[in-house]
């Protein structure tokens, strides 16, 4: 870094002879390169955090349970929640046309459809007798719902413990009916 005299102020006449005072500064030239080497040093050993995701395994196409006509579900271990607008959900046990429970409006949370997710689970367990074969949950978004719904439902499956569930964007007629009227 240069620097730059200023004079000796002395004007150039007799007088008082004073001593030159040298300026005193720091160089900090090597300073900042040493930062910048340092900022890039972290910059490319820092491992950047990782997304949170979830798991979520899809069936193969070759092997469509849906067109094989001889899987038959049991009516009382399923439950439908529809998606609607606004956050509103949906939910019934069985068939629509025939529901052991429901249709009834409730909310997300653990006040809304875990602590009915969890009830149903209990119920369906106890009414098969078998752990393995517990609750089948069938998730039907409407096109008025949002991606968020659709996420917060899926934790509440992870949350309630649930491992049978299903996404499935069709809807019956009286599904449609129902969703219109609401």
């Amino acid at each position: 870094m240069a620097e730059l005299n200023t004079g000796d102020g002395g004007g150039g006449k007799g007088g008082k002879v004073r001593s030159k005072k040298q300026n005193s500064k720091v160089d900090l030239t090597a300073m900042v390169d040493l930062a910048f080497l340092l900022i890039t040093f972290f910059m490319l050993t820092t491992s950047l955090s990782k997304p949170q995701s979830m798991d979520l395994s899809l069936p193969d196409k070759d092997d469509d349970p849906t067109k094989n006509k001889d899987i038959k579900v049991d009516e009382n271990r399923t439950m439908t929640v529809i998606l609607g607008e606004n956050n509103k959900l949906t939910y019934y046990m069985g068939l629509l046309a025939s529901p052991k429970v429901g249709p009834k409006d409730i909310a997300y949370g653990k006040n809304g459809i875990r602590r009915e997710l969890l009830t149903q689970k209990r119920a369906v367990i106890q009414y098969t007798g078998d752990s393995k074969k517990g609750i089948i949950v069938i998730i039907k978004p409407t096109k008025k719902s949002n991606y968020r719904n659709l996420v917060d439902i899926l934790d509440e499956m992870q949350i309630s413990g649930v491992s049978t569930y299903a996404i499935v964007p069709e809807f019956t007629p009286e599904e449609t009916k129902l969703v219109d009227n609401k």
